[in-house]
């Protein structure tokens, strides 16, 4: 009897001490670049609280991570929390690999709900179900060198890009980079009011994306435009700071990075926009998604994470550090003296407020390989745009 009255406290405190032990939100997320910042966000918001613990983890690129998200989902065993680009997020979620987070957001208040841009929610829900919280977001920029270009292209239609290239073509140059890549050309494409999708079906010939794919193909024949395959980066980047190529198609977010290419002064302009009157740019960037199979605990501390994340102060930190654009508008204020150091990205961050989500059809990310080889095909002479894009049409109606 001795023997349990001594030793029946100190199990008792060693289950209470159990039972208090945070639980472990494993975060499966693609920002390789930036792992440091998001482990410190890791770090100071297990910090604030004792119930949860975040442990991030980084998964490759946005093209690495989903085989292992989805791989991870079949076998039982996924993280409770992960980052998906936003054209991933129907398809995953189309499968069953999901929670549904339509009630957490609906209960969200409604003034913290209406600081986001719209696009922003949009981006996340899929037939109706909110799959998706918003994190990181970007917008199409134009890359160009500031060291030859001595005034911005800020503005620029894609008319006034291809006289400016004819001009700047010059001792072997080739202005401008065009990357076999579907996220640009959709924003070309949108930029002269069209889309990629029609309802539910396919689009992928659509008079406005033969114009653009027509408009670069002419571009590379007569030496304005150097064609590139996604896997080409670091060429791209050698020829961009040798000056051989002048104008890059990308994300606000590769900005951090091309500032650090070594002998160019890197500018920052937005998207080129042909038709004014109904030009807008496709959101980009990523999500944040609880998998099938997350405990209600563990889903509920994914989201005491993420509305972390969500906070004005903590989000002015996120853009200054990434340059990806601010979710919400009250951390707008807060950039004021960054954005007044920095006014080129500025303007970039501004085509929020005409950014659209990108199509949540679960089929679309099927379809972006078959864009990709359409832009290849065409930019690089094998086929003529209007084939190319007839040849991706056909095979997304399979």
């Amino acid at each position: 009897m001795r023997f349990l009255a001594l030793t029946l406290p100190a199990l008792l405190l060693a289950g209470a001490a159990h039972a208090q032990a945070p639980v472990k939100i494993e975060f499966w997320h693609a920002m390789n670049g930036v792992k440091d910042q998001v482990a410190g966000y890791a770090r100071d918001f297990n910090r604030s609280q004792s119930r949860y613990e975040i442990v991030p983890s980084v998964q490759g690129n946005y093209r690495e991570l989903l085989p292992k998200l989805q791989a991870a989902i079949k076998a039982g065993n996924p993280p409770a929390l992960a980052q998906l680009e936003f054209t991933q997020v129907p398809d995953v979620a189309a499968s069953g690999g999901l929670t549904d987070l339509s009630g957490f957001v609906d209960d969200l208040p409604d003034a913290f709900r209406n600081d986001f841009v719209p696009a922003a929610w949009k981006a996340g829900v899929v037939a109706g179900k909110n799959y998706g919280l918003p994190w990181n977001l970007s917008v199409p920029a134009l890359l160009y060198n500031a060291n030859v270009l001595k005034s911005s292209p800020e503005g620029w239609t894609w008319t006034q890009m291809e006289a400016a290239t004819r001009k700047l073509a010059t001792g072997g140059r080739k202005p401008l980079v065009v990357t076999a890549e579907a996220w640009t050309f959709e924003a070309n494409v949108l930029s002269r009011g069209g889309s990629l999708v029609d309802g539910s079906r396919p689009a992928l010939n659509s008079p406005e994306a033969v114009e653009a794919l027509t408009q670069l193909t002419r571009m590379s024949a007569q030496g304005l435009a150097q064609p590139r395959g996604l896997n080409d980066v670091a060429g791209g980047v050698f020829d961009f700071a040798r000056g051989k190529n002048l104008f890059i198609m990308a994300s606000v977010a590769n900005w951090i990075d091309a500032r650090r290419i070594p002998l160019v002064k890197v500018g920052l302009a937005s998207f080129p926009c042909e038709k004014a009157a109904s030009c807008t740019v496709p959101l980009g960037g990523g999500a944040l998604v609880v998998p099938k199979g997350a405990t209600a605990t563990e889903r509920a501390g994914a989201q005491a994470f993420w509305q972390y994340l969500m906070a004005p102060e903590r989000l002015a930190d996120w853009v200054e550090a990434t340059a990806y654009a601010p979710p919400r508008r009250s951390v707008t204020p807060l950039l004021g003296k960054w954005y007044g150091q920095n006014p080129q990205i500025r303007a970039v961050h501004a085509q929020m407020n005409r950014a659209v989500p990108r199509p949540t059809l679960p089929q679309y990310a099927d379809w972006i390989p078959l864009i990709e080889r359409a832009i290849e095909q065409a930019t690089t002479g094998k086929l003529s745009a209007q084939a190319a894009l007839d040849a991706a049409q056909k095979a997304a109606l399979k």
